[in-house]
């Protein structure tokens, strides 16, 4: 279905042409990391929009699906930002639940929550399967850290510093706007605008 044309759904259109010039045949993963509320969850969803328009199968996943229970986390120690950044999240289940059958194709059934952080349970995950050819769209905080870099084929980062402590370790760490193929800018949400790098 044709979207409507808005200032944001043209930038989207923009950012779609670029995602898609890598993307020949089989499956592909676009990954979007930015600080806390940077509106990336939003940004993420609207270009999985416009990748739909253009006729692809797209499923979105979000990292905070991905959580480690609060009860996990404990046993890595005190409950301290550093703490969240290396172990808030459950990157094994992400990888064996959604990315490597994703990357199978075919008939491998892939899920794309297992965990709902609001009521710190597991959830019952919900198989699904898709054409050869298809896009996963993932986001989230920390998702272009360099123990996860071999996982996407396509990185958006959005800018603007981090303010939340645990972003803050992260982007000390790695930060995902040096090393994303496209950094954008959504400071202002309906007019998006790309980041130009300087060499």
């Amino acid at each position: 279905m044709r979207l409507v044309t808005t200032p944001r759904v043209a930038f989207l259109r923009g950012i779609a042409d670029t995602v898609l010039a890598r993307f020949g045949r089989g499956r592909m993963i676009v990954a979007i990391d930015g600080p806390l509320r940077s509106g990336k969850s939003a940004f993420a969803d609207d270009l999985a929009a416009v990748l739909d328009e253009r006729g692809h199968a797209v499923f979105r996943a979000r990292m905070e699906d991905f959580h480690r229970s609060r009860a996990d986390q404990a046993q890595f120690g005190p409950d301290t930002a550093e703490r969240y950044y290396r172990y808030g999240y459950d990157e094994s289940a992400l990888r064996r639940s959604l990315v490597e059958p994703f990357r199978l194709g075919g008939s491998a059934a892939f899920v794309t929550k297992v965990f709902d952080p609001a009521r710190d349970v597991w959830v019952e995950p919900k198989w699904l399967t898709g054409p050869p050819d298809a896009i996963l769209v993932v986001d989230g905080r920390f998702v272009l850290r360099e123990r996860l870099e071999g996982l996407w084929d396509s990185r958006i980062a959005v800018a603007g510093d981090p303010v939340d402590p645990a972003d803050v370790i992260a982007y000390e760490a790695s930060d995902p706007r040096e090393i994303a193929d496209v950094v954008v800018d959504l400071s202002l949400p309906a007019r998006p605008k790309r980041v130009v790098r300087q060499p």
